[in-house]
């Protein structure tokens, strides 16, 4: 079991869509831990800390475009120093 910590940042029609609240259900889904927070270029940051095949899962369910009414355009990822330690479970920050 390889426990990795991986950053996303998505782009596309993904603010007041509901994505942070359905990217946090999808996340405890996968026991993963880390945050979900809407930054001011009008993307959302996805930080995923667990198991890497149920992080993976969370990316591949970001890539196929999140909830219903989001648009996502693209998804950059990018390796996260960290574990699933450093946060207490999967949160939304504001």
């Amino acid at each position: 079991m390889t426990m990795i910590c991986t950053a996303a940042w998505v782009h596309g029609q993904v603010q007041c869509v509901g994505f942070r609240y359905a990217t946090q259900h999808q996340a405890k889904l996968q026991w993963l831990s880390g945050y979900v927070r809407n930054q001011d270029d009008g993307s959302v940051e996805v930080v995923a800390c667990g198991e890497s095949a149920q992080v993976e899962k969370l990316l591949h369910w970001l890539r196929q475009g999140g909830p219903v009414h989001a648009r996502v355009d693209k998804v950059l990822t990018e390796p996260r120093n960290g574990s699933v330690g450093d946060f207490s479970g999967f949160s939304i920050r504001y």
